[in-house]
This record gives C-alpha cells, structure tokens and sequence, in this order.
C-alpha cells in the first residue's frame, strides 16, 4: 500500500476504463487529505483539464470549482489552511479520523472494527507512519486498492461495496464534509470537501445499483 502523500495527479484518457478511472480520483482524494498540494502538485492542476475525472454531470461543477480553488491558491496558504482545520495548535478544529465521528472520541470501537476488516484483507498493518487507519487519506487508498490492484480474490467489487458501506458511506460525505465546508477559514478544502461529498454520492449510487 502506498503511502498517499506520493500520489501524483495522473487521470486516464477517454478511453481508458471507468474502474481506473475510480481508482485514480481515489488517489488524488487521498493525496490532498493527507497533506497540503505542493508546488508539484498546484503546478499540475494550472494544467489539469476542467471536466471532471470521472464520467457524470454531478462532479462537474465542484471538480471545476476545486480546479479554480487550486490555481488561486499558493503553497503557503495551502499549508496554513491545513494546519488551521487538521493540525492546529492543541487539538484539530476538524478531525480526519472515522473513530471520532462514529463515535465522538479518537481509537473507539469503529478503528478496531476496520482494523479487523483490513486484516482480513491483508492490510493491517499499512497505515501511514504517525497515522492510524481510520484516517479518511488512508480509507480512499484502501478503495483505491481494492478497486485497482492485481489480487481478484480480494480487489473486486464485491469488497469495495462491502469496505466502502461499512468505513466510507457512514461518515466521510457527511460529518466529515460537513464540518470542512461549514469552517470559514475552509477555502481549497471546502472545495474538495463538496467534490469528496458528491463523489460518495455517486458511488454510493453505484453500490446500490449492483444489488
């Protein structure tokens, strides 16, 4: 598993497949909740083309938008207004941890829930250095995994519906998008937080049509 700070912002062409695609927005949605873009990273979005990554109307708009917030910002800011929602000085003003919004406190119940899950998988012990698997960066590389890698008896749809219902769906487009869109210093994350809402949406939607 890699760690999703070295991600880079790599879409497929138009004829590449839909699943590549998937993973890929994947990627780049744990890249940038990770950590702040780069100069690297900034540098490929003045570059990056304004339709969106992956095929439908609803991502549109906010793909454009996080677009637009990404070629007005600068590393600087970027970084400031990571440190001010995730890090702060203390405690976060917004957590990035599924345990804290399942559960209202850090390390309770739903981590030791996916950690389970994520042995089963064979990934349990994959978590960014510093971090712990619960950390919504890490939950988009697991999707990312399960939709892209080489292992049929785990990668399949079946495992991404099962992973994405029970860590992704009950929190992340939701509480966590929420809290990020709703703080007023939330500019280029407020962005990805309404493209990182509507992006569960869709596939909360494709889930739901394979049953």
């Amino acid at each position: 598993m890699n760690n999703p700070s070295h991600q880079t912002l790599q879409f497929s062409s138009p004829g590449d497949a839909e699943e590549l695609q998937r993973a890929e927005l994947y990627g780049l949605l744990a890249r940038l909740w990770f950590a702040p873009p780069d100069a690297d990273l900034l540098a490929q979005f003045t570059h990056a083309v304004t339709e969106a990554p992956q095929a439908g109307g609803l991502l549109e708009e906010p793909w454009q938008a996080l677009v637009g917030e990404m070629r007005s910002t600068t590393v600087a800011d970027a970084h400031d207004e990571y440190e001010t929602l995730f890090l702060g000085t203390g405690k976060a003003e917004v957590f990035l941890y599924g345990s804290y919004h399942l559960s209202g406190a850090l390390n309770e119940k739903p981590l030791v829930a996916l950690r389970s899950d994520l042995a089963a998988l064979g990934l349990a012990s994959a978590a960014p250095e510093g971090e712990t698997e619960d950390h919504v960066a890490f939950l988009f590389e697991v999707m990312r995994w399960l939709i892209a890698g080489d292992d049929a008896a785990v990668c399949n749809l079946e495992q991404q519906r099962r992973f994405f219902r029970d860590h992704v769906q009950p929190w992340v487009g939701t509480s966590l998008c929420d809290a990020v869109e709703q703080h007023p210093r939330a500019q280029v994350y407020a962005a990805l937080a309404r493209l990182t809402r509507l992006f569960v949406e869709v596939e909360t939607q494709g889930f739901d049509l394979i049953e």
